[in-house]
């Protein structure tokens, strides 16, 4: 009994060091395909499709489907992605810059700023959370729908997300070097456990019903 009880818990060890070491493989393989601004997102694309098998240790040659699916979303992603970097680096600027000013157009210019990046952040982390089931032919235009539409059903869970997001983002300011350890890990885990989630929720609700 001991003996079969040592050798679990050594093979549930193993098992999340393998799932900590394939998470780190990919933060490291998006950090380098993403020096290229226009390759930015879809390596948190490609990131996000692998998440899932990465997590549940379904997928043993990893690395390869991850270089499917990023030559998957360069090809179909790329110019939406280089439009999103664009109104990112646009936004930042514009929230630095009202920050650091004073007067009333601060609080104005403040007060429309910071819902606008909420709700952005909010439908990119949807699109994020989607991306696992989008169909092989899909489009930026099929994929901005499907993000809207679990946006429109999960709103309280895309939010805790957002928020959860912005922590991160307060905690980076502060310790820079956590960049490197999860600058695309930790918006596709939050991702992931918003669509986990609310899945979730949803069959409870539907047993429910059904009893």
């Amino acid at each position: 009994m001991s003996d079969a009880g040592g050798v679990g818990r050594t093979n549930a060890v193993l098992s999340k060091l393998s799932l900590i070491g394939d998470l780190l493989m990919l933060q490291l393989v998006f950090l380098v395909c993403s020096v290229g601004i226009v390759t930015l997102y879809p390596a948190a694309f490609a990131l996000q499709r692998v998440l899932p098998e990465a997590i549940g240790q379904e997928h043993p040659a990893l690395m390869r489907r991850f270089w499917r699916q990023f030559k998957w979303a360069f090809g179909r992603f790329w110019l939406v992605g280089l439009a999103l970097y664009a109104g990112s680096v646009a936004l930042a600027f514009g929230l630095l810059f009202w920050a650091s000013t004073n007067g009333p157009m601060r609080i104005v210019a403040l007060a429309i700023l910071i819902p606008l990046t909420g709700m952005i952040i909010g439908l990119y982390l949807s699109a994020l959370a989607v991306l696992p089931e989008a169909p092989e032919d899909s489009t930026p235009k099929s994929l901005f729908r499907a993000a809207n539409l679990f946006l429109l059903r999960r709103s309280m869970g895309v939010a805790g997300g957002v928020i959860a997001l912005f922590t991160w983002f307060a905690l980076l300011s502060r310790l820079p070097t956590l960049f490197v350890i999860g600058s695309g890990l930790v918006p596709a885990l939050l991702a992931y456990w918003i669509s986990r989630t609310t899945n979730t929720r949803g069959k409870k609700d539907s047993g429910n019903v059904s009893i």
